[in-house]
């Protein structure tokens, strides 16, 4: 089966260059130009990677993602921005992005960042967990949601891909460099600090005693590990 990607872009001459270069590359691509439609495809369809813009007309492309994030789905997401600014990136980013490309861009850039982003996807799903429980927590990652005591608990994008490989790689030490390039992807500006909040958030969220945890533990001057 030919690798799927939809298209959320506004600018007719884009989509068409887009998608004759995808296409060329062997991908099958389907497009969306504006966020509500885009999103609906995005819900209903199964994609290997989507690439969003921003500025979309009917919803931006910020809150698009954002609610396929909240809704659990982990499709690869490469957003596409005019703006220069690093607090737009980075809120992409924060939103469960996995990675963005400014314009205007080379097309062999953006090859890159896809292949890249696929080449992520499909070595993470060959150990895929789709549900997992420990202590009170049970954790449905197909659907995107999280319980504790029965109570759904709010976690953002990045806390559940977070969570899910720590999961996956349970009983192992995972350093903060190999969760920067498999959970983070190398994103600009994300550092060893900002995977040591995101730990502390989950703990908050999950553990019983987040200062003594019981299922999160840190390795001294490697990283983290987890047990259930």
């Amino acid at each position: 089966m030919n690798t799927r990607i939809l298209l959320i872009e506004d600018e007719p001459g884009l989509v068409l260059t887009l998608s004759d270069l995808l296409s060329a590359e062997g991908y099958e691509i389907e497009s969306a130009m504006d966020g509500p439609s885009g999103q609906a495809r995005a819900e209903k369809e199964i994609f290997d990677l989507i690439v969003l813009d921003v500025m979309l007309p009917g919803k931006s492309g910020f809150d698009v993602c954002r609610e396929l994030r909240q809704q659990g789905r982990d499709v690869a997401i490469l957003m596409l921005t005019a703006k220069t600014q690093l607090v737009d990136r980075v809120v992409g980013l924060k939103l469960g992005a996995d990675d963005y490309l400014v314009k205007p861009f080379q097309p062999q850039e953006l090859l890159a960042r896809i292949e890249a982003l696929l080449r992520r996807v499909r070595r993470n799903d060959l150990r895929r967990v789709l549900r997992f429980q420990f202590g009170n927590v049970d954790a449905d990652f197909e659907n995107g949601i999280v319980r504790k005591h029965g109570t759904a608990l709010s976690l953002a994008g990045k806390e559940l891909r977070l969570l899910r490989y720590l999961i996956e790689h349970r009983g192992s030490v995972v350093s903060r460099d190999e969760l920067l390039e498999n959970v983070w992807e190398y994103q600009s500006g994300v550092t060893s600090r900002t995977i040591d909040v995101h730990v502390a958030w989950l703990r908050q969220k999950l553990e019983d005693i987040p200062q003594s945890p019981a299922h999160i533990h840190t390795v001294r001057g490697i990283g983290y590990r987890f047990s259930c």
